[in-house]
C-alpha cells in the first residue's frame, strides 16, 4: 500500500511516539510511528484516500527518507527540521520534494507565545491567519483549478501583507523574546507556507494525517508499550488497515 501512495505527487507525512519494551533492560524504548497520508477530498481527487504507517526505531530525518523512497513532488509536513534532508539536490530516493508547511502549527506558535495578560501582536497574527482559513472554508471542496484561483486572487494578497507585517514587528522585537521566537518560527518556515498558493491540492495546514495518528495516541495510553520491535511493527500494519478503511468509508470491524 505504501507504494501506491508514493505514485501520488502529494502526500501528508507526520510521526509519533511508540514505546517498546527493551527486552534484558526492564523498561521502554521510544520507537516512533511514522504516518504517510494521501487524502484529496478536500479538491475532488480520483484517487482514494489512504494511510500506511512505519514503525522506524528513532525520530531522525534519515527514517522519513527511507519510508520516501520513490516518491517525488509535494510532501505537506510540520516544522520538524528533519525533513529539510528531503530537499536537498542530492536527496536519496529521488528528486528533491517541496515541502508544504503548516498553518496550524504556526498558529500554535503564536498561541504558545501569548501571556495571559494577552498580546496585541499575537491577536494581529492570529486574526490575519484566520481570514486565510475562512477563505479555505469557502473554497473547501471545489476543483483544484478553482482552489488555486481563488487563492491567487484572495488570499496571496493577505500573505503578502503578513510577511511584509511580521519583518516589521521583528524589527521593534527582540528576536529572543518569546514572541519574537514565534514569529522568526513563521519567518523560518515562510517558503513552505506559502507553497499552498501555488497549488489548488495542497491543503494549507497537516491537519489530516495530524487526526490520522490522534487514534494511535489514544492507543499508546490504554497498552502502554509494544512487546517488541516485530509487535510495534504488527501495531503499524494494524493501524494502517484500520485507518484507511475508515478514510473510505468502511468498518474494519463489521
Amino acid at each position: 500500500m505504501s507504494e501506491v501512495l508514493k505514485r501520488s505527487s502529494k502526500l501528508f507525512m507526520d510521526e509519533t511516539r511508540a514505546p517498546v519494551l527493551d527486552p534484558g533492560r526492564g523498561k521502554t524504548k521510544t520507537g516512533y510511528l511514522w504516518a504517510l497520508a494521501r487524502d484529496d477530498r478536500s479538491w475532488g481527487g480520483a484517487d482514494p484516500p489512504g494511510v500506511v504507517f512505519h514503525y522506524a526505531p528513532g525520530r531522525g530525518g534519515i527514517h522519513a527518507e527511507q519510508i520516501l523512497d520513490g516518491f517525488d513532488g509535494i510532501l505537506q509536513v510540520d516544522g520538524y527540521a528533519g525533513y529539510r534532508r528531503l530537499t536537498v539536490p542530492d536527496r536519496r530516493g529521488g528528486s528533491p520534494l517541496v515541502l508544504a508547511h503548516c498553518w496550524a502549527h504556526a498558529r500554535r506558535e503564536v498561541i504558545k507565545a501569548t501571556p495571559q495578560t494577552g498580546s496585541p501582536v499575537a491577536d494581529e497574527v492570529l486574526r490575519r491567519i484566520a481570514e486565510l482559513y475562512k477563505i479555505e472554508k469557502e473554497i473547501r471542496g471545489q476543483p483544484a483549478a478553482e482552489r488555486l484561483a481563488a487563492r491567487q486572487q484572495r488570499s496571496r494578497p493577505l500573505v503578502e501583507q503578513l510577511e511584509v507585517w511580521i519583518h516589521a514587528q521583528r524589527e521593534r522585537l527582540s528576536r529572543k523574546s518569546v514572541m519574537g521566537v514565534a514569529l522568526g518560527y513563521l519567518v523560518n518556515h515562510w517558503d513552505g507556507l506559502r507553497v499552498f498558493l501555488d497549488d489548488g491540492r495542497v491543503e494549507m495546514d497537516s491537519n489530516p494525517v495530524e487526526n490520522l495518528i490522534r487514534p494511535l495516541a489514544l492507543t499508546r495510553k490504554n497498552a502502554l508499550f509494544a512487546g517488541h520491535d516485530e509487535g510495534a511493527r504488527s501495531w503499524a500494519r494494524l493501524a494502517s488497515l484500520i485507518g484507511t478503511c475508515k478514510l473510505n468509508g468502511v468498518e474494519p470491524f463489521a
